[in-house]
């Protein structure tokens, strides 16, 4: 999942994105609504947590794009207004959902979740294939049983490849899906992360290097 962060006060929006890249969402963060407007341009978001009361461009007229372009993208609209009518005028607009300052962490987190979960067609709570088990909502993994740890990245690469069902998942797309895009399109972090989970999975090894990526069959 991939979230854009929107929002001025620097400190408040890196303290949310990390929170959100804890939680094994792919996070980008912009500071004004021009530099929205072009990240939503070029990127494919399935959240976008923006602050109503931005510079440059307003917030309200980030919104306002977003909904006219279409996309299953979600919007979480944050702002210090917490009246009623300015709640009211937010969803008017197109907003899914709207959380006021200052808030509750914890909540930010679930909200983004459910919006995330909206923005994709429902997924298995369950992902098998291979005798690996995923529990998406534990965020946990099996091997014939046996339980996996695993980093928040190399959850998100197995994830993808389960997904995936046996098709071939390029580089290119585990970076686009499980990174940011302050991730270096040459680096060879996904073939570092892939080998991480093999290793944790165990032999026999079931993902499979194929020419274009990785699959499970």
């Amino acid at each position: 999942m991939r979230v854009l962060v929107v929002e001025d006060e620097r400190m408040l929006a890196n303290a949310v994105a990390e929170g959100l890249r804890d939680e094994a969402f792919a996070v980008d963060v912009v500071h004004d609504g021009d530099a929205a407007l072009e990240r939503l341009a070029v990127n494919e978001y399935d959240v976008l947590v923006l602050d109503r009361d931005l510079p440059v461009v307003h917030g309200d007229e980030v919104c306002r794009a977003v909904v006219e372009s279409g996309g299953r993208m979600r919007i979480l609209m944050v702002t210090a207004a917490s009246d009623v009518p300015s709640r009211i005028d937010g969803l008017a607009i197109g907003a899914d959902d709207y959380l006021s300052k200052p808030f509750a962490f914890g909540e930010l987190i679930a909200r983004v979740h459910a919006l995330a979960r909206r923005s994709r067609p429902a997924g298995p709570p369950v992902y098998e294939r291979a005798g690996v088990r995923v529990e998406t909502a534990r965020r946990e993994v099996y091997r014939d049983g046996r339980y996996v740890p695993l980093a928040r990245k190399e959850f998100a690469v197995l994830l993808e490849l389960l997904r995936a069902k046996g098709a071939v998942v390029t580089a290119e797309d585990l970076l686009e899906r499980a990174w940011d895009e302050s991730i270096n399109p040459f680096t060879n972090v996904v073939r570092v992360t892939v080998m991480k989970v093999r290793k944790k999975l165990g032999g026999p090894p079931v993902i499979e290097t194929v020419h274009g990526g990785y699959r499970i069959r």
